[in-house]
């Protein structure tokens, strides 16, 4: 049951009992209960303006403004009441009590909004915006480098798909996004074009029955390098038909036929030409080993020189680890080698693929397993060059009903089972994400827990409506549109032109998700910043998700798709929150003063606890966010020392589904510095020379779930700040979550631009 206890301040005024069950109907459509704190709240923000912080005189004064207000809305209207008629009586009463400034604030802050709604619509003005190379715009998304002709060309119409989306949105969604109370992700391709988010590719299908690109007709692949080669052209078509990731779910086991025929073709060759009956296997192995380390260097090269028709390297994930044969004990191997051997000369750390490892109990976790050596390649690789991430096999089939990789960054798939009753994960996919601002919720109920939930209550039927109109969307739909997915197989099953695309959406097979960031926050505006040790504090986020998962559960119930919660990386959206929110309710301590919002359910990133103590924090979350979560963990330099990594992937296993490495790699070519990079305003300095040329340098950070170059790709200003805020973790010993709160100060090397001096130890 929710906590409705109200600790509602005493200078917030309550409605009047004159005004009840009156509606108030707002300009998208909506009616709802009139509430006259939001005329406190619009016109506290007007007395800030001009008064500056409002001491208790001026709060009563202001109560007694609103009191007068609310009395004469009483009076004139009996039913419903627009909102343009209370705005009328806000300006009359303000200038009855000859509170010029303050009727000229709330007058200006009015029109402003108006005009910001007007602009948000108006394609000529979004296109101003790009030309004039807003940071907002031409940095929202840290994969596309807003330089580069085919990008920009991406960014113009994107502009202008945002502009049309807007105004196809329904009104009171579309109003609730422009506002920041929610977000609709990705509105450059969606609702414009009734495009699908991020999918898990069903490779072993397309590869072994064929498929079409453009006009050629492909053949299954005889060998390993044609299967990778396909794998890269399947993943460039199939990126450039949807906006989010891709995954190749278990590639080890995928790719390990296609290397057999490799092996084969080689113990042939042998029996012919050497004569040492002995060495025939050896000479096979050693040729296909060779084969498969080619193949996947191609693969990876292929994928990091792909520029998609969206003007981004495609996002895509690698699955791996399960398998155990030889040849796929190879794959694997080779995978991470070549991660750890870098690209080109300079040895570079690959952005993509993002590569995933799977630990299982009994294959690869402990020293008696088999593929036990390969967990330590892994951690090698991980230590360098921050990838794999790991996937705790026993943990993830808890959480989400059946193993499989997420797709893309985050995004997980529920068990499903077709009619037949097999498990599926290959060809099914992500229809869209709607994100709720947790923060703003928590900072308009002003210490009311009631009004908090209340205010919830509301969001959550604006996203319900928001996350139907994409299901509606996407099913408008047809085959032909993106031929790729639904007709040669990406999706799981070869549609023809005229069947319906929901068909492949239905019955859980697809997923839409409820979005959420800044637990954190909401907890930190009525705890207070340091709250994690507060066990009433904790609940109070647990029960927010608790009630999100209890929605999706009723919308999935009620219709014919699975709504997921889901904890929402947010790599522009941390920015554009808390701007939004700083702009309304000016700079909140631990809350909008950051100028960025911490992602989903994650342990403040100011705060220094050991991995050990910030997993056990974190572990309670997922299961109410099953539809996408990731845990990471901010480490010193740890390329010396693999096992202290490894200690903390052990600690993991039983505890968390998902789990990312940051550590300090960022190379300085001028000086030969190897390790974190200072943060400046916009970027990224090596600590010993100062050199920020991006070309002689290899700056890399986690972005949220995708690793990003900033210094080559620069970052919103919120993701940035909050990518320098971020306190190593230092491994320690395995206790309980008693671990410091203490935030630092705002001139320390972790609590400001230093951020790299934190990892150099």
């Amino acid at each position: 049951m929710k906590n409705t206890s109200s600790t509602t301040s005493s200078t917030t005024p309550t409605p009047g009992a004159a005004l009840a069950g009156m509606m108030v109907a707002k300009r998208d459509g909506r009616r709802l209960e009139f509430d006259d704190s939001r005329i406190y709240a619009a016109l506290a923000k007007a007395f800030v303006d001009v008064h500056g912080d409002l001491d208790p005189l001026t709060h009563r004064a202001l109560a007694g403004l609103v009191a007068r207000i609310s009395k004469e809305i009483g009076e004139r209207f009996t039913v419903d009441v627009k909102i343009y008629e209370i705005q009328n009586v806000v300006e009359h009463v303000l200038l009855d009590s000859k509170e010029y400034d303050v009727a000229e604030a709330y007058i200006s802050y009015r029109t402003q909004r108006d005009f910001a709604r007007s602009k948000a619509t108006d394609i000529d003005h979004s296109i101003l915006k790009l030309i004039g190379k807003d940071q907002a715009v031409v940095n929202e998304n840290a994969n596309k480098d807003s330089d580069v002709f085919n990008t920009q060309r991406d960014l113009t119409a994107g502009a202008v798909g945002k502009a049309i989306g807007l105004k196809m949105l329904p009104s009171h969604v579309a109003n609730a996004h422009q506002k920041g109370d929610i977000h609709y992700h990705d509105l450059d391709y969606h609702p414009y074009a009734p495009m699908t988010n991020c999918c898990l590719i069903d490779f072993q299908t397309m590869l072994s029955q064929g498929f079409r690109i453009g006009n050629a007709e492909v053949e299954p692949p005889r060998s390993i390098q044609t299967a990778t080669a396909q794998i890269a052209q399947i993943i460039a078509n199939v990126a450039s038909s949807q906006y989010g990731g891709c995954s190749a779910n278990r590639i080890d086991e995928l790719l390990a036929p296609y290397a057999r025929k490799n092996f084969d073709k080689h113990l042939v060759d042998a029996r012919r030409w050497i004569s040492e009956e002995s060495a025939h296997r050896e000479y096979a192995e050693e040729k296909t080993r060779k084969d498969i380390y080619d193949a996947m260097q191609s693969l990876e090269y292929e994928i990091n020189t792909l520029f998609t028709s969206n003007g981004q390297t495609p996002f895509t994930s690698l699955g791996f680890g399960l398998g155990t044969d030889w040849f796929e004990r190879e794959v694997q191997k080779a995978i991470l080698a070549i991660r750890i051997g870098g690209l080109g000369s300079e040895k570079r750390t690959a952005i993509f693929p993002k590569l995933i490892f799977t630990l299982r109990r009994g294959l690869n976790l402990d020293p008696t397993d088999p593929n036990y050596d390969i967990k330590e390649l892994a951690l090698e690789c991980a230590t360098k060059r921050m990838y794999p991430d790991v996937l705790n096999y026993d943990k993830l089939v808890e959480l989400t009903g059946s193993f499989k990789v997420p797709m893309g960054c985050r995004s997980f798939l529920q068990g499903w089972q077709d009619a037949d009753g097999n498990d599926v994960s290959e060809g099914r996919m992500n229809l869209g994400v709607v994100t709720l601002n947790l923060p703003r919720i928590a900072l308009e109920a002003a210490g009311s827990k009631e009004k908090f939930w209340t205010i919830l209550d509301e969001r959550l039927s604006t996203t319900r409506d928001a996350l139907l109109y994409r299901i509606e969307r996407c099913a408008e739909a047809t085959a032909a549109n993106a031929p790729i997915l639904y007709i040669f197989g990406a999706f799981g099953q070869r549609l023809a032109l005229t069947d319906p695309v929901t068909t492949l959406f239905k019955d859980g097979r697809a997923t839409v998700s409820l979005g959420y960031i800044g637990l954190y926050e909401a907890a930190a505006a009525f705890y207070g910043g340091a709250w994690e040790g507060d066990p009433e504090a904790k609940e109070f986020t647990l029960e927010i998700l608790r009630e999100l998962q209890r929605s999706a559960a009723a919308w999935t119930r009620e219709h014919s798709y699975q709504f997921s919660v889901y904890a929402t990386p947010s790599e522009s959206l941390t920015d554009r929150f808390c701007r939004l929110d700083k702009a309304k309710f000016g700079s909140v301590a631990d809350i909008t003063d950051k100028d960025y919002y911490t992602n989903s359910f994650h342990y403040d990133v100011r705060k220094n606890p050991t991995p050990f103590e910030k997993l056990d924090f974190e572990m309670d979350y997922p299961q109410y966010s099953s539809g996408g979560f990731i845990h990471y963990c901010e480490y010193p330099i740890l390329q010396q020392n693999p096992a202290a990594l490894g200690a903390v992937w052990d600690y993991a296993y039983d505890r968390v589904g998902y789990l990312g490495t940051n550590t300090p790699i960022d190379r300085c070519y001028e000086c030969g510095y190897t390790g974190d990079f200072d943060a400046t305003a916009r970027g990224f300095e090596c600590p010993e020379c100062g050199n920020a040329n991006p070309a002689t340098c290899d700056v890399v950070k986690r972005t949220c779930g995708y690793l990003g170059n900033p210094q080559a790709r620069p970052m919103v200003h919120g993701r940035h700040s909050e990518i320098a805020s971020r306190v190593k973790h230092m491994p320690g010993a395995v206790g309980s979550p008693a671990g410091s709160n203490a935030v630092p100060d705002a001139g320390s090397a972790a609590g400001s631009a230093g951020v790299g001096q934190a990892g150099r130890a």
